[in-house]
């Protein structure tokens, strides 16, 4: 298994040489993070457990470090990552029926044998 916070050590030092780069897309990037914030609907730790879910299906290993991290730091459980990691798995597996379905409809259009 990958060791995450050495990697979140890595990641962060090749982000602040993108930032050094390219300040503005780095700066665009925070301000996206940071919108959720200030409306104060969501708790931080409720945040950081969509954004686990969100990782997921998403399959960013960057974003699960991070928000492992946060997670945690904001008072999110073992049970409660568990659960929010649950809705990804129903959602990945429903997004894969839906899309099932378009290829049964992509089969009729072709006209394919019943």
């Amino acid at each position: 298994m990958m060791n995450w916070p050495e990697y979140r050590t890595e990641l962060m030092s090749r982000i602040g040489e993108i930032g050094k780069l390219s300040p503005d897309t780095l700066g665009g990037y925070q301000t996206l993070s940071k919108a959720g914030n200030k409306t104060g609907k969501l708790d931080a730790k409720t945040r950081e457990l969509i954004a686990l879910a969100v990782s997921v299906t998403s399959r960013c290993d960057g974003c699960i470090t991070v928000h492992t991290g946060e997670a945690l730091k904001h008072g999110a459980t073992r049970e409660e990552i568990a659960e929010a990691l649950g809705v990804a798995i129903a959602l990945n597996a429903g997004a894969a029926l839906v899309y099932s379905a378009r290829v049964m409809d992509a089969v009729s259009q072709y006209g394919a044998p019943a």
